[in-house]
Order: C-alpha cells, then sequence, then structure tokens
C-alpha cells in the first residue's frame, strides 16, 4: 500500500474564544499545498481513499487534495488523526483497509512527523513536516507493527514553480 501523509497547509491564527480545531487555511496555505499537489499529480499520485483529521485546516487540505489529484471519492473523517492521537491508533486504522492501493492521510502536527517515523520503525527519527509537505511510504504488510519504506518527500520549497 502507498501511504501518502499530509501536513495542512498555513492556517490562520486562532481567533480568541474559538478552538484551535476551527482554524481554516490562509490563501498562502492553499496556494502552497496546490503547488505541492500538482508536483504529486505529475508523479501519478492518485489515491484510493482520503482520510482526514476532523480539524477544519485538514478538511480543506483534503478538499484541495481532492481537486487538484482528481479524486472522486469521499473524505472520510477519523478522530485517528487528530493532533492527540498516536500513530499506533493511526495503523489500526489503516489495517482495518487493507483492499486500499493508496491511502492519503491529511493531518496535524505533532502527530504526521511523529507517523512518518512510526511507518518507517524508527520511532525516534525526527521527520520535519513543513505545512503542506506530502510524503509517501509504502508499506506491504499490515502486521503488528508496519515496515515501510520511504519513496519521497515533496515541500512547498522545492515544488514552487
Amino acid at each position: 500500500m502507498q501511504i501518502y501523509l499530509l501536513r495542512h497547509g498555513i492556517a490562520e491564527d486562532a481567533p480568541p474564544g474559538r478552538p484551535d480545531s476551527e482554524r481554516a487555511l490562509t490563501s498562502e496555505g492553499r496556494t502552497k499545498l496546490r503547488q505541492v499537489l500538482k508536483r504529486a499529480r505529475a508523479a501519478n499520485v492518485s489515491p484510493s481513499l482520503i482520510l482526514a483529521s476532523p480539524y477544519v485546516r485538514a478538511v480543506e487540505s483534503a478538499a484541495v487534495a481532492v481537486e487538484v489529484l482528481g479524486y472522486g471519492g469521499k473524505v472520510v473523517r477519523t478522530p485517528a488523526l487528530t493532533p492527540e492521537s498516536s500513530p499506533a491508533n493511526v495503523w489500526e486504522e489503516l489495517r482495518s483497509r487493507p483492499d486500499e492501493r493508496a491511502i492519503l492521510l491529511a493531518g496535524n502536527e505533532p502527530l504526521m512527523s511523529s507517523l512518518a517515523a512510526f511507518l518507517l520503525s524508527s520511532p525516534a527519527m525526527q521527520v520535519d513536516m513543513k505545512k503542506a509537505a506530502l510524503v509517501r511510504i509504502d508499506c506491504d504488510g499490515f502486521g503488528r507493527g508496519p515496515r515501510g519504506i520511504l519513496k519521497w518527500m515533496l515541500t512547498p520549497a522545492v515544488s514552487s514553480e
């Protein structure tokens, strides 16, 4: 299975009295996401499923992925992708979907960088998931723990035109 980890784009500051989960993407955040996702589309990224954190900025990032990648399915929101979740919870979510060939996960920090390290069987690894970064990790099996292979990482800096 191809696993794509998409960190949400740049989001607005949290207005007083509103929860962090309601922060929306900025126009700059959408632009940088589109740059990264256009490069991904050129690399033939075509998810069979998109899962998103229920946080507004992650859902909006998933919507940009739907548009740019031409995804025809429904974005599924899952609490396994909230920032406070654990990589093990996400792995269980992935294991419950063994028939998917390519899953894009739209989420937040600190989960996305720790998830990348977890999927690569290196939980102590430090991964710098920039906003709007997209990482591809391939996993061949769905045992108790993942044994992923890092294929590539795209960031806005390397995706700008």
